[in-house]
């Protein structure tokens, strides 16, 4: 079994290499954590409004040990219970996905590659690159579809909230990729490559056994 991180920033495209390099290993071979899973619960009393006013961009937002404990036991050869997160309630719900082991643990989110621990446990490590405007022009069309946000309303949180927090903790997290993934999910090249890469890694632990 290996583990690829995916990172990169909002509207970068790394959902879609995800799904992209899963569909092109073949079905079965690659199981994913998508980290958006692993927000932490929602601090109690608080209102909606108050929910949604908080930054989830930054690296305290995430629940980094049951996202690490989750990618050890997969290692492992165990099941887990990934958690579903709700982004109009800004909350988890009470119910959980199981995601069984596969030989490719995929793991995908901003800070996929941010934290130490983590990158310790992965094999390969990519970042989605894609031009700041790029970036933003996906994210207006993503949130005005899918979360009745206003156009003015997203750029505003990307300039005053998702660019520092990309340029603070994400960008920097650039120096650890072993890939660099130019233009997210259109690049079937660059996708191609890194199941070459999975296929040749999953070949020589096979060889070593």
């Amino acid at each position: 079994m290996i583990v690829i991180g995916i990172a990169g920033g909002t509207g970068s495209g790394k959902t879609t290499v995800a799904g992209e390099l899963s569909r092109t290993l073949g079905f079965g071979r690659a199981a994913i954590l998508h980290q958006d899973s692993y927000y932490k619960p929602a601090p109690a009393g608080l209102t909606l409004e108050e929910l949604r006013e908080l930054n989830y961009d930054h690296p305290d937002a995430f629940d980094w040990p049951l996202l690490t404990a989750h990618v050890r036991a997969l290692r492992e050869g165990s099941s887990v219970e990934q958690p579903v997160y709700s982004v109009p309630l800004c909350d988890r719900l009470p119910q959980t996905e199981r995601l069984d082991p596969a030989p490719v643990v995929i793991i995908e989110g901003i800070m996929a590659l941010h934290r130490p621990e983590l990158r310790e446990l992965m094999d390969v490590r990519v970042y989605v690159d894609a031009a700041p405007d790029e970036r933003l022009a996906r994210l207006v069309e993503r949130d005005v579809r899918e979360r009745a946000r206003s156009a003015d309303v997203v750029a505003s949180r990307y300039r005053n909230r998702l660019k520092p927090m990309h340029d603070a903790y994400v960008e920097p997290t650039r120096s650890y990729a072993d890939f660099i993934v130019p233009h997210g999910g259109a690049n079937r090249r660059a996708i191609r490559l890194l199941a070459a890469c999975a296929e040749r890694l999953l070949s020589e632990e096979a060889c070593g056994d």
